[in-house]
């Protein structure tokens, strides 16, 4: 049976380029940054051309740039150092919208649960977004730490984040942005942008899982969050990952160098699924998600009437692999919380499925799928 992998939202393929990088450093010799000798200091080149490289790319300065294991850690990092260090300017609230990823949402109710900061999470509209104006009327003059997203990861609506930061400048707060899942899409250097901590993973542009980075604009107070040697200019203990490194950097290459050409198609690819479900579904589709300000591999789609578990099921069966968007727990299907948050009727929330495009994907495969689900579909409404 063919397989169509459309969740890449979740996790990508790596590139072959970016295996064949990390093959070169995980034969060679081992090194550890941090030793002295001939093989540390081998080390030490690969890690400080990876993050001149990545640096380069992005538009910041290498010191700016702290690599993590993940997205995760990332949020982590930025939120409980940032408010850690606020707290000694005395200011002791943190802003966030119901949108956001849980590596967020978790670490900011942590924060306010276990360590006393006062906590405003903001509502979203109905596409997800939330405005400037919402953040600037919330922030008060004991913010310290504003958390907004750039692309959502479940409808992939994009976040007005220029505007959204140059309100929270204005304040004197530290700015966050989970920018896991819109690395490829961000076009502004980050130096002209008016964020001052920001999160990346590899894994999300078809490099290796388990690194990342976090942005540190020059001057923003953060405290380390993970303790023990010395790495990452004292930011974030522990060995790096070199191998993972190099692969991000690698990544980060392709995916920057490529993007005029990747991006133009990945919106082909996303308006040719919504033409071709629609007209094969056999019921109402309705997408979910901003439909101006959109990430173009994702597509958030509601199939009235057909429950969102029983498609993937039958997806899953048909060897096309998507998401709902939502977690498992206990091997029940939890709900979009961000469909929650944004609103939406019932009928949508119970019936949406996200689908999500990258490297490997095809027109014609597209095509295939559509026709798949149009099948699925009337095979479910006749078992009802």
């Amino acid at each position: 049976m063919k397989t169509l992998y459309l969740d890449h939202a979740a996790t990508t393929p790596m590139h072959p380029e970016v295996a064949k990088a990390m093959l070169e450093i995980m034969q060679g010799p081992g090194g550890n940054s941090s030793s002295m000798h001939a093989f540390g200091r081998a080390a030490k080149q690969h890690l400080n051309r990876s993050r001149d490289r990545v640096a380069a790319l992005l538009g910041c300065k290498p010191g700016e740039l702290a690599f993590t294991s993940g997205g995760t850690e990332s949020d982590n990092a930025a939120l409980i150092g940032a408010a850690r260090a606020q707290r000694k300017q005395g200011k002791t609230h943190i802003l966030t919208s119901a949108g956001e990823h849980h590596a967020v949402l978790h670490t900011c109710e942590w924060l306010h649960k276990e360590e006393g900061f006062e906590l405003t999470i903001l509502p979203v509209d109905g596409d997800g977004l939330v405005s400037a104006g919402q953040v600037r009327e919330a922030i008060r003059p004991d913010t310290g730490v504003v958390s907004i997203m750039h692309g959502n990861n479940e409808v992939g609506s994009l976040q007005p984040i220029e505007e959204i930061g140059a309100a929270v400048k204005q304040s004197g707060a530290i700015f966050h942005v989970d920018a896991v899942q819109s690395l490829g899409c961000l076009r502004t250097p980050l130096r002209d942008l008016p964020v001052d901590l920001m999160s990346f993973s590899a894994h999300k542009i078809n490099g290796p899982q388990g690194v990342g980075a976090l942005y540190i604009a020059a001057g923003t107070r953060l405290e380390a969050v993970q303790h023990g040697g010395s790495q990452e200019r004292k930011r974030r203990a522990g060995t790096e990952n070199i191998a993972g490194i190099v692969g991000f950097a690698q990544a980060v290459d392709i995916f920057v160098n490529e993007r005029e050409k990747k991006q133009p198609f990945m919106d082909e690819l996303r308006k040719r699924w919504i033409e071709q479900v629609t007209e094969h579904a056999g019921v109402p589709v309705v997408l979910n998600g901003s439909l101006e300000h959109y990430l173009p591999h994702i597509v958030n789609i509601s199939f009235i009437g057909v429950d969102t578990e029983t498609m993937l099921m039958n997806l899953d069966m048909e060897g096309i692999a998507a998401a709902s968007g939502s977690a498992c727990t206990s091997g029940a299907l939890e709900r979009s919380h961000v469909l929650r948050a944004m609103g939406l009727p019932e009928e949508r929330l119970q019936s949406a499925v996200r689908f999500s495009f990258g490297l490997g994907n095809t027109l014609e495969e597209l095509d295939e799928a559509a026709r798949k689900i149009g099948s699925i579909v009337g095979r479910i409404r006749n078992n009802y």
